[in-house]
């Protein structure tokens, strides 16, 4: 049986495979090198020598062949004694035993065992895939031309304290235009205020604001401003102006409803009305003829009373309305 398939695969992770009672094989580690008169390039290597007076059984071959071929280690000691066997009488006969990429054996006259390790060999793992090259320095290159040129080059000059600060006495201004500017418009103001700080508030609000306005034939709507309610024209929308100051609002009674919104369910609009009962808020719940239910916030006796309070409650609630029932 052959087996230095064996060897050979147990001398890449390791430094020392002992055949029993033949010798034993020890990889030797050179790091890379450059040959500077041929110009070739090493890499790493772990080249083979053979130790003949290392003979006894570590059972590391023994356990190898025993595991590859799910032996008895008893099987596996045989198989080894019968190659050793083989290769000494082999060795007697004066024939060159060779060990494929590893070397070859021969015994001298005077009866000693000669090892001539294979020079292409490299059992160094790190060294997978890497070949030496040949490469040579490149013709009429001398560092030392490039230090003086350096050396001799003008220093880079740097820029004065004075252009510095003028440099950021004209853009510091510029940023902080860039930035205040659009706080100061209208830029963010339109979504911010659009924004409902009353989670009911949504899609449904709008749905039921527009069946609200089919309903205004039977209902009297009021959108006009408290600062221009004088003599006002029931019928008649004017623009919102910006949110007043917050009013406490006074408990009254009277024609003129605060409504906050109109939803299909109740269950909502139930909801909503705790939310302003919590703020102190005299709230109350009916039925539009279109099927809605309408909250209202608070009832007011005037018409001016009515519009400072929806003015003050469309800060949080955009969309609030008065209705005169």
């Amino acid at each position: 049986m052959d087996i230095t398939a064996f060897i050979r695969e147990l001398l890449f992770g390791h430094d020392c495979v002992i055949i029993p009672g033949f010798g034993a094989f020890i990889g030797n580690y050179a790091s890379a090198r450059i040959d500077r008169d041929t110009g070739i390039f090493y890499p790493p290597v772990k080249r083979i020598s053979f130790n003949r007076n290392l003979t006894h059984n570590d059972g590391l071959l023994t356990g190898r062949i025993s595991e590859r071929f799910r032996t008895g280690y008893d099987d596996a000691k045989k198989r080894v004694e019968e190659f050793v066997w083989e290769i000494n009488r082999k060795l007697e006969k004066g024939e060159k035993l060779l060990f494929d990429h590893i070397g070859t054996f021969i015994r001298n006259p005077e009866g000693n065992i000669l090892f001539e390790p294979d020079k292409n060999a490299n059992y160094h793992s790190g060294s997978y895939g890497l070949e030496s090259f040949q490469c040579f320095p490149v013709e009429g290159y001398d560092i030392r031309k490039q230090v003086i040129s350096r050396i001799d080059r003008s220093p880079v000059r740097q820029a004065s304290m004075r252009k510095i600060m003028w440099r950021a006495a004209v853009i510091i201004p510029l940023l902080a235009a860039i930035v205040a500017v659009p706080l100061k418009t209208d830029l963010f103001r339109a979504r911010i205020e659009s924004a409902n700080l009353y989670p009911l508030v949504t899609a449904e609000f709008e749905n039921n604001r527009r069946a609200v306005d089919e309903d205004s034939a039977a209902e009297i709507i009021i959108t006009t401003p408290a600062e221009e309610i004088s003599d006002v024209h029931l019928t008649e929308t004017v623009p919102e102006p910006p949110p007043a100051e917050p009013v406490t609002p006074p408990v009254s009674e009277g024609p003129y409803h605060i409504i906050t919104g109109s939803f299909q369910t109740e269950e909502n609009a139930l909801t909503q009305s705790e939310i302003l009962k919590a703020e102190g808020y005299n709230t109350e719940i009916f039925m539009a003829s279109n099927g809605f239910y309408r909250v209202s916030a608070m009832r007011c006796r005037d018409l001016q009373t009515a519009a400072v309070i929806r003015d003050s409650i469309s800060k949080k609630i955009p969309g609030t309305w008065v209705l005169k029932r």
